[in-house]
């Protein structure tokens, strides 16, 4: 599936065109520390391990407590899982590649 046609636009192709030139863990920290908020940064973390949990079919129970979001947030990232732009798909096939 392809990404949502209304996200794309030139100010947002640059701002991820910056993100692929960022080249280490480091990088990312200084960056995103500059460019969002902490409460933003650690949004996106908690999604991602939620994505990361869903996967393993850990329940919603387990991960609401794990992660501190909150059933709603579960629900939406589930809900792009199965029906987003495979986003989430992609990203975590490819962090089970590089962890194996």
């Amino acid at each position: 599936m392809s990404s949502d046609e209304r996200l794309h636009d030139p100010l947002t192709d640059a701002l991820f065109e910056a993100v692929l030139l960022l080249k280490d863990k480091d990088d990312c920290y200084r960056f995103f520390e500059d460019i969002a908020t902490i409460s933003e940064i650690k949004a996106l973390a908690q999604r991602l391990e939620v994505a990361k949990m869903l996967q393993r079919n850990e329940t919603y129970t387990a991960i609401a407590e794990a992660t501190g979001v909150s059933t709603a947030t579960i629900s939406r990232v589930k809900r792009c899982l199965n029906f987003g732009a495979d986003g989430y798909q992609l990203i975590l096939r490819r962090l089970n590649e590089h962890n194996d």
